[in-house]
């Protein structure tokens, strides 16, 4: 098994963040699992903001607020004093986003400039971007100084938000992350949602052989996330810039649909392989964006991600290994090992 690269007493003797902390976009998987993590550990100094038609997302600390409504943010930063920011919002629905452009320019982007125009010198921020800032054209293995090519509007409204954030805010960190695992809001919003549902549906999906990744478990990019809050807020901190946060195992959409169906226990068939050349003109789809994240280990004297799966044993060696079974599969087995890291099972957060 591979060694723990944030262990629980290390996080326990950890920095803690500048508080209170504002984290935006908690609808979505990183924010919804980052919101839950910090609330945990540093009760009722944490605040997280859903969109204001989402009223089913309530509870303690949770506040309605688009972030393209610059009155109802500045509301919030008047009430709370917030120290440090993770800025987690985001509209990611690559269809929705080739249909309205206009939508993801206004939340990815005028949101994002709402955000900053708040922010006095002082208070920390982390931004997540994503690897669809590439084409995945190439070899994948991208580092921070490549250039960026999205072939997708969502992609490319993402871009801009990261130069806003590094023009105007040169102590921030934009951390540009892959396919974040760990569970969601509405049971939805994440690639290992979508699949499952499909499959408990007893529905198709049809995922992609060569659209290429690097996941993380939402349990690693947490304690990442906290270790870089708490260092220095300066331009020229250990963290400061762009860094990419992908994790150490490169799998294809179909290879991670796989790892769903076999280990949730489905029904084999309802797997189906593609070209993404065949997924057709709307939405285009991006190849190899794998990360390098070297630059990140580096700084933090430590590798921040454990593979995902964990198990060398739940990674697929060829296209039909979701049809053979071992026993004990069920969706009970995939809660436990793909939506959390083992890992950190019975950890004190």
């Amino acid at each position: 098994m591979p060694e723990n690269p944030l262990p629980a007493q290390a996080m326990v003797n950890a920095p803690k963040p500048p508080l209170p902390l504002l984290i935006t976009g908690i609808a979505g998987v990183a924010g919804y699992n980052a919101f839950h993590y910090f609330r945990e550990r540093y009760p009722g100094q944490v605040i997280g903001t859903r969109r204001a038609d989402n009223r089913r997302l309530t509870g303690e600390g949770v506040a309605a607020c688009d972030i393209h409504d610059p009155v109802r943010l500045e509301e919030l930063f008047q009430l709370h004093s917030f120290a440090a920011v993770l800025n987690a919002e985001g509209t990611c629905a690559l269809r929705s986003c080739e249909l309205d452009p206009p939508l993801a320019w206004r939340i990815n982007v005028l949101g994002v400039a709402n955000l900053l125009r708040l922010l006095p010198p002082t208070t920390r921020l982390i931004h997540l971007s994503i690897d669809l800032v590439f084409s995945g054209n190439g070899a994948g293995g991208y580092r921070e100084n490549d250039p960026t090519d999205p072939v997708t509007v969502y992609g490319k409204t993402m871009r801009q938000a990261e130069q806003l954030v590094l023009d105007s805010h040169p102590a921030a960190t934009v951390l540009r992350i892959s396919l974040p695992m760990g569970i969601s809001f509405n049971g939805h919003a994440g690639a290992i949602d979508w699949i499952q549902a499909r499959f408990q549906a007893n529905k198709p999906a049809t995922l992609y052989y060569d659209e290429v990744r690097t996941p993380t478990y939402t349990d690693c990019l947490n304690r990442t996330i906290e270790r870089i809050l708490a260092a220095p807020n300066r331009a020229d901190g250990p963290f400061s810039g762009l860094l990419h946060a992908g994790g150490t195992r490169q799998l294809s959409l179909y290879q991670i649909a796989q790892i769903v169906n076999r280990i949730g226990g489905y029904a084999p068939h309802l797997l189906i392989g593609c070209p993404r050349q065949a997924a057709g003109p709307v939405p285009p789809r991006a190849g190899n964006v794998t990360l390098n994240s070297s630059r990140l280990t580096a700084r933090l004297g430590s590798a921040p991600f454990t593979p995902w799966p964990l198990d060398d044993g739940q990674v697929p060696t060829d296209r039909q290994w979701h049809h053979a079974r071992q026993g004990g599969e069920s969706p009970d087995l995939l809660a436990n090992t793909l939506y959390r890291n083992p890992i950190y099972s019975g950890d004190a957060k």
